[in-house]
């Protein structure tokens, strides 16, 4: 009986791994035609990405956006092999910079960087302000280059410092004071804090301006409370499904059903950290077995965080985190389609920041996989649109409406017209 059970197991065993590696083989295997109906509808469609983090790069080491960087993920040759035709350039800082650096001088720095970069390459490049620009640029075979600001506490509490970003060009803002949640947090962001007064006024002066509001990680309290503040459609502009990945960075299936009642969209995160489970479990794990090390670094480079943080690279590199599948993004897109409906999901793929990527996502060139892979769902070419740039572009557009109702009414109020 014994045997017969051991043999049993045995063969059971045998038949699970020869239909993982047929699987595998399966996956691992391309459709050429659908691959080539993915190309084309890329090409076709207008591709929106969100957020990349190149500008401190450019800062810093003096990229020249029209030359392939070297061990970079975006540049003007690869945006053009992945089908981008708009771009957001996210302003952010680390940790230290927001909490004692002078914040304003730096996102000037970085506004300043990419007006050079347009200025290089007025062939490739263009600024866009508006919904109605990205499309005109697409049109013309350029990308349309946009600005997010990632870190409100830039405008050091004056409506007149973020009317002035409008003008520059920024689109999107976190609200001030809020800084990024801790991954080790296991669950919901909430300081206890709802929104305060100055960020209701920063809310509606962003509605009135039209400028997106973007309710990416803040305290699930203060989310709703933007939701039941706001006069226009709102973006979170990296973020994925707690239902997947629980972490608190993410939102909840009640968190994508407000967004979608609201009229705004999702634009889906691509770092692994933010949409792979097993990957918030190894960082978790890390933590604990490094944190002695830790202590030790932390007492040692007192006063040096960026010896700190070479130290602490160093330390975590003794330990393999898993690898992300490309499956997992298109199952938070999945997730997020079910939960909030078609016409409220978008791409912000973080390229070029510090966060790892899912296997097939190198680079902005290979933008066209996640095409193939919604393809291979079975989403209708109309919906594949939508994720890929229309949603952002309808939600962009609604904004800048109310923007101008809302000016409207305020001339109105005063005796003028528009």
């Amino acid at each position: 009986m014994a045997l017969r059970a051991h043999r049993d197991f045995g063969v059971g065993f045998l038949v699970l791994v020869l239909s993982c590696l047929v699987v595998g083989q399966a996956e691992g295997q391309r459709d050429e035609r659908l691959w080539k109906e993915a190309q084309r509808l890329h090409q076709e469609a207008i591709v929106v990405d969100a957020r990349v983090n190149v500008l401190s790069h450019i800062v810093d080491e003096g990229i020249d956006l029209g030359e392939r960087v070297s061990g970079g993920q975006v540049d003007i040759p690869r945006m053009k092999e992945g089908g981008v035709d708009a771009q957001f350039f996210a302003i952010g800082f680390p940790s230290r910079v927001a909490d004692h650096g002078d914040v304003m001088r730096r996102a000037l720095e970085m506004v300043d960087a990419l007006y050079q970069q347009i200025e290089r390459h007025p062939e490739s490049l263009e600024l866009a302000t508006s919904a109605a620009d990205i499309r005109r640029v697409a049109r013309q075979d350029k990308i349309a280059v946009l600005l997010g600001l990632e870190d409100g506490k830039v405008i050091q509490g004056s409506l007149g410092v973020l009317r002035t970003f409008y003008r520059l060009g920024i689109r999107y803002m976190a609200l001030p004071l809020r800084g990024d949640a801790a991954l080790s947090d296991d669950g919901p962001v909430d300081d206890g804090e709802g929104l305060s007064e100055f960020e209701r006024q920063v809310v509606l002066e962003m509605n009135r301006l039209g400028m997106l509001v973007d309710v990416s990680e803040l305290p699930d309290k203060v989310f709703f409370e933007v939701l039941a503040t706001t006069k226009a459609p709102v973006v979170a502009s990296h973020t994925a499904a707690r239902a997947l990945t629980h972490i608190p960075q993410n939102l909840s299936d009640d968190m994508l059903r407000a967004i979608a009642s609201n009229g705004g969209i999702v634009m889906v995160n691509f770092d692994a950290s933010y949409i792979d489970q097993n990957r918030v479990d190894a960082i978790r794990m890390r933590d604990r077995i490094f944190q002695p090390a830790l202590a030790e670094l932390r007492t040692r480079y007192a006063g040096d965080p960026e010896g700190f943080e070479r130290a602490r690279e160093i330390l975590f590199a003794a330990f393999e985190l898993p690898k992300t599948p490309l499956a997992k993004l298109i199952d938070h897109i999945d997730h997020m389609v079910k939960v909030a409906g078609i016409d409220h999901v978008g791409l912000a793929s973080g390229f070029d920041g510090r966060e790892a990527l899912p296997e097939g996502l190198k680079d902005c060139s290979d933008l066209p996989r996640i095409t193939y892979e919604l393809l291979r769902r079975g989403y209708r070419d109309a919906d594949v649109k939508k994720i890929l740039g229309e949603n952002f572009l309808r939600v962009m557009t609604r904004v800048e409406d109310v923007a101008r109702e809302m000016r409207r009414s305020e001339l109105a109020r005063r005796g003028g017209t528009l």
